[in-house]
């Protein structure tokens, strides 16, 4: 038996439940042929924990997710929860699982499988062979920091606030981080930021440039400013291997990343925190798609992005690279056949289900476990 972990599954909204049932067939899959077990807790997260406990984040759920070896999340929301006010909100709740598990590392690769060059709106000689990693700090930033909120002035005007915060620390974690993970790919990491009119900018390239000279030397270190990013990700994306940057930018690079492989139903991510003194990390994984509450109920919803954040899952928290692996290559055996789901369709494919992607994929898995 390789591994007997505790995993928190909160499938969450709208497609979320869907998804993540054909990653439940899959975890099956290898508690039979491969001897990987889990310990399985579900919860209730988002609107669907408003519905039954007026809260979108229940003290239980967040207590099991801070004991879990790693959480697998779904998909939060939809438009019957838009009138909510600010707190309830169902979004409230990954934002505050991020928060009370200190995951700090949001790792988001854009890759291009052979069989969906096409798939993307740029050209096949741009995108092909894509392999990126976009690295975003998760905790900090403008999303978190204070003072925050809206207030009436005496003239009858609001007026909203949103404060850009870091320190020296929050900024060299994550750019430990991404320093560690491009020895292991193309040894390259761009550091983003606004250096040029904003101080946290400019403390930020200053501490990625300290770190780099003290601790990553043989690292290829560049800087880039966050507008020339997004227009270098269009313009040349395979100049990039790894790129570090703070919250705000990362969700505005990284969703960009993601749609130059095709479609968001088919990216993965992870969210790391720091390990601990016992070798623990807590790790929460989720695909980059929302609710998408147009296809809710229509076995139309691409599973691709929840399998593969599961593959992320053996691979970061419980170092199963051979089994992250598997499922990486079942997929790509299965869209090299020519299935797609309606997210991804293209001339000439066959159009599937979400159940019958993941019975593609079950099937490749046990050709290659033969």
């Amino acid at each position: 038996m390789k591994t007997n972990k505790k995993m928190l599954v909160l499938a969450g909204d709208g497609i979320g439940p869907e998804v993540m049932g054909q990653v439940r067939r899959v975890v099956d899959w290898f508690d039979r042929r491969r001897a990987v077990k889990f310990d399985i807790q579900e919860s209730l997260v988002g609107g669907a924990s408003y519905d039954k406990h007026g809260t979108p984040l229940t003290d239980k759920t967040l207590a099991d997710a801070l004991s879990a070896d790693a959480v697998l999340f779904g998909a939060v929301g939809g438009p019957q929860y838009d009138a909510l006010p600010f707190d309830k909100r169902p979004e409230r709740a990954i934002l505050a699982l991020r928060k009370e598990m200190g995951l700090f590392a949001n790792l988001r690769p854009a890759m291009v499988f052979d069989a969906l060059v096409d798939a993307s709106s740029l050209k096949p000689e741009v995108v092909r062979g894509l392999n990126i990693m976009i690295l975003r700090e998760l905790t900090g930033g403008v999303y978190f920091g204070e003072p925050r909120g809206m207030e009436k002035l005496p003239d009858g005007q609001r007026r909203a606030v949103d404060t850009q915060v870091y320190t020296t620390g929050e900024i060299q974690r994550i750019a430990r981080v991404a320093f560690e993970l491009a020895k292991k790919r193309g040894n390259k990491v761009c550091s983003v930021e606004k250096s040029n009119v904003m101080w946290t900018g400019q403390l930020w390239r200053d501490e990625v440039t300290k770190l780099h000279g003290a601790e990553f030397p043989k690292v290829e270190l560049s800087h880039m400013y966050a507008d020339n990013c997004a227009m270098q990700l269009v313009r040349n994306p395979k100049q990039f291997d790894v790129i570090v940057t703070d919250n705000l930018f990362g969700d505005l690079l990284s969703d960009c990343a993601a749609m130059l492989t095709g479609s968001l139903g088919m990216l993965p991510s992870a969210s790391l925190g720091a390990v601990d003194q016992q070798g623990r990390r807590r790790a929460l994984y989720e695909p980059v798609h929302g609710s998408a509450p147009d296809i809710v109920g229509k076995n139309m919803a691409n599973p691709i992005a929840e399998l593969l954040s599961f593959a992320m899952l053996l691979r970061y928290s419980f170092d199963l690279q051979d089994d992250a692996r598997l499922i990486e290559n079942a997929v790509e055996k299965v869209l090299a056949s020519g299935m797609r789901t309606a997210d991804i369709m293209s001339p000439g494919a066959a159009k599937v289900s979400t159940v019958v992607m993941g019975d593609a994929i079950l099937r490749e898995l046990d050709k290659q476990a033969a």
